[in-house]
């Protein structure tokens, strides 16, 4: 792996224990690069809002022992890359959230078309009724053409991703623990199977064992790469309802799926409708809320420049709704225009709409994907 030396020196930084993306970003901002981190002497690293004596000390005798080599020696035996924040394929979503990573490791691939996202979390310990609601909700959202998004945790989690695996789906794995300890065990295959379909991705070093006070950090990461979170039986205590609670500071929908009121599996889940959250009883109902909402990230110009060519695949009419969709257009606007059998036309509509060319908006209107 042919890393820069800026690279090198990030990950330097990023493997320094104790020191999280917020007190790496304080550090980045005060010293301009992190070379110039690197460099920094004891009083020099006190001088950073919140890293005081003691642990300026430790950075420093920390910074003078680490071995980056043997990171970037994991990181090709793995088959893992470093993604830099704001850099390259860094999902432009989760750059935008405070504590972002400055690094992520991902294993697989990010596309541009990971920037429609969903995230759907929920127990390890989940009914029968969960884990059923959660496959088909996923499957449903991926043959929809969301990237679904998990933490390839017990129960909730991995129905998740493997009914996004079987609609043939993309789908985002994000660990706890480095990418060399896929956890928990039996989810090896899954992972792979995830990797092959999306990408595994973790903030933390590859040897990082998957510690209890590691996932609540990571679920921010999971809301972070998505336009809204689905919660599908969560109890009191459930990690899923942290990240509902990272989504909600994020700006990203919170969704919830009733379930029975005695359930203990869905107190948690009852308790979010009660703050709130908005309810969903299937994957449209997801559907309508996010195409109603404006993206999280603007497209690049490459993109917009690929938007103003026309699809394939579309006959004459087809051709002749899309091109008046350059903006959001009525129903009625669009009948008027090209003035053809409200029927021939709700039929053509629907038809393009299935294409994922056009999308559907409140109020009765279109616009192009």
């Amino acid at each position: 792996m042919d890393l820069t030396e800026d690279m090198r020196d990030l990950l330097k930084l990023h493997l320094i224990p104790g020191l999280g993306p917020r007190l790496t970003a304080a550090l980045l901002e005060r010293f301009g690069s992190a070379a110039a981190a690197l460099r920094a002497r004891t009083a020099e690293l006190q001088q950073v809002p919140h890293i005081g004596a003691n642990l300026a000390s430790k950075l420093r005798q920390a910074i003078d022992t680490l071995d980056v080599q043997a990171e970037i020696d994991r990181l090709i035996e793995h088959g893992v890359t470093l993604l830099r924040r704001g850099h390259g394929d860094y999902p432009p979503a989760l750059a935008q959230i405070a504590g972002a990573p400055e690094l992520l490791y991902v294993k697989g691939r990010i596309e541009p078309r990971d920037a429609e996202a969903v995230a759907i979390v929920g127990s390890r310990f989940c009914t029968s009724y969960g884990k059923k609601t959660a496959e088909k909700m996923a499957g449903d959202l991926a043959r929809a053409g969301f990237t679904i998004v998990s933490g390839l945790a017990r129960g909730i989690d991995g129905a998740v991703h493997r009914g996004a695996l079987e609609a043939g789906g993309r789908t985002l794995a994000v660990l706890a623990g480095g990418l060399s300890r896929i956890y928990p065990p039996e989810h090896r295959e899954l992972a792979e199977q995830v990797k092959d379909q999306g990408a595994l991705l973790s903030e933390s070093a590859m040897k990082m064992e998957p510690m209890a006070v590691l996932f609540p950090a990571r679920n921010r990461i999971i809301s972070g790469l998505s336009r809204g979170v689905v919660v599908i039986e969560a109890g009191e205590k459930s990690g899923a309802l942290i990240t509902a609670t990272h989504a909600a500071e994020q700006g990203r929908e919170v969704f919830a799926v009733p379930g029975a009121v005695d359930s203990t599996a869905s107190a948690g889940t009852l308790q979010l409708l009660r703050k709130g959250a908005k309810v969903v009883r299937h994957a449209q109902d997801v559907i309508e809320d996010l195409r109603g909402i404006a993206p999280l990230v603007t497209p690049t110009q490459a993109t917009a420049e690929a938007a103003a060519q026309p699809p394939p695949g579309l006959d004459p009419l087809q051709l002749r709704i899309w091109e008046l969709l350059a903006q959001p257009t009525y129903v009625d606007d669009i009948a008027r225009r090209i003035d053809v059998p409200v029927a021939e036309l709700t039929r053509s509509l629907m038809l393009i709409e299935m294409k994922r060319v056009i999308r559907r908006l409140p109020g009765n209107q279109y616009e192009r994907w």
